[in-house]
């Protein structure tokens, strides 16, 4: 809480929180949230779990080629990281599951660093391609779409499309020219310190370690295959909350939905995606015709279906193994800046 980076993701949620209660009737919110068929969430929730276990069976097939880890092993690493990320500011739960994977497996932490920001960029794609799939409906809808100013959602994906394309495109490549890359990085590492060079190199040579899964075109696309499933099934999640609410879009509406509001916590926020998820989930529903104050009680339930499960299952399997945020985990973090690890 000290940092100043941590204020300014609360600030930035305070402001969405703004945009998403302002105009609302909070009466009508809670009668919505009050009335709601409650035991829809449970196929929900059970369909998450299910996409948090592919997670991590595409973790484990991505980190494959440095060691084997059975997915069962995986999942309760996969779940403490996304507890991290609800209840730590800038996605520190990747830190942590990286941290842990290393104290059980001894894989260095800039490998499976590596290994995630490839799920992240996967990610990205898919959820951009979720928007892309409903492009006829998004020149229905309309530019402002409650945010705010003339905010058009295909402008945000064409450009958010260029930037994890990009990425993409970049890493595959440095996984499949490993010896160029590699020289290139001796290169550049001349502009370093002296005392830095060596560390610096080796760190981004066991970085690149981790993306070796990307090599093979089948197990690239294969990654991509276990991503589409990811969040078809979280889409799914959100098909089935929606029953608890009076109200019925499409599931190409909730891919649509999920695509933008995935989108949209990737920007600076208070611990949990707060108001970077709930903002533009309204905006998306109210845009199909929804009830603001519907869209509104769906959302929020939603975002707590979403944040609660996972935080407490992550909380029960982080309590039961031995290392912890505080000393453990800062002396890892000087290990990777000393170039230890």
């Amino acid at each position: 809480m000290k940092r100043w980076q941590f204020w300014v993701g609360v600030v930035i949620s305070a402001f969405f929180l703004y945009l998403a209660l302002a105009n609302l009737k909070l009466s009508e919110l809670w009668i919505t949230i009050k009335s709601a068929y409650y035991w829809w969430l449970i196929p929900g929730v059970a369909v998450y779990f299910l996409g948090v276990w592919v997670r991590a069976w595409r973790w484990h097939y991505l980190l494959r080629p440095l060691k084997k880890i059975s997915t069962t092993t995986m999942f309760p690493i996969v779940a403490i990281g996304y507890m991290g990320n609800n209840i730590y500011p800038a996605r520190a739960g990747e830190v942590l599951r990286a941290v842990i994977l290393k104290q059980r497996s001894g894989i260095p932490i800039s490998a499976s660093l590596a290994t995630i920001l490839i799920e992240r960029i996967y990610d990205g794609v898919v959820m951009l391609a979720f928007v892309f799939v409903n492009i006829a409906e998004l020149t229905r809808l309309t530019h402002n779409a409650g945010l705010g100013g003339n905010l058009d959602i295909r402008t945000i994906a064409i450009g958010g499309s260029a930037v994890f394309f990009s990425a993409l495109v970049f890493f595959l490549l440095c996984a499949m020219f490993p010896r160029q890359t590699e020289s290139i990085l001796t290169f550049v590492s001349r502009w370093f310190p002296e005392k830095l060079r060596e560390k610096i190199l080796a760190i981004a040579v066991k970085f690149l370690s981790g993306l070796e899964a990307l090599r093979s075109p089948v197990e690239a696309l294969m990654i991509f295959f276990t991503t589409v499933i990811i969040w078809l099934l979280e889409t799914a999640k959100y098909w089935f909350v929606m029953h608890a609410f009076p109200f019925e879009v499409s599931f190409f509406a909730l891919m649509l939905m999920n695509g933008v509001v995935n989108l949209a916590t990737t920007l600076p926020s208070a611990p949990g995606y707060i108001g970077t998820f709930d903002t533009p989930g309204i905006a998306v529903l109210v845009a199909y015709g929804v009830t603001p104050e519907i869209a509104a009680g769906y959302t929020l339930v939603l975002h707590g279906a979403l944040w609660f499960p996972i935080t407490l299952l992550g909380l029960y399997y982080y309590l039961k193994q031995p290392l912890r945020w505080g000393k453990d985990i800062q002396s890892n973090q000087k290990s990777i800046e000393t170039g230890e690890v």
